[in-house]
């Protein structure tokens, strides 16, 4: 449950950018089939790797992430 909520913040984040996932991914460094797995809630991603993300999308890794 805790990765669903994670996906659909990263989604909604990269769409409030304005973002495809294609262009987070090479933004951000990640490839396109890890953004797309997280997003889907079908991987767990590192904080090494959500902080990539959460930096290209201009926000912090605390915002990113949901409360535990």
């Amino acid at each position: 449950m805790e990765n669903m909520h994670l996906a659909q913040r990263i989604r909604a984040f990269r769409k409030l950018k304005g973002f495809t996932q294609q262009e987070l991914a090479e933004k951000s460094g990640v490839s396109l089939a890890l953004l797309g797995a997280v997003e889907r809630g079908n991987r767990r991603a590192d904080d090494q790797i959500l902080t990539k993300i959460a930096n290209c999308l201009g926000i912090s890794l605390a915002e990113l992430k949901p409360d535990k």
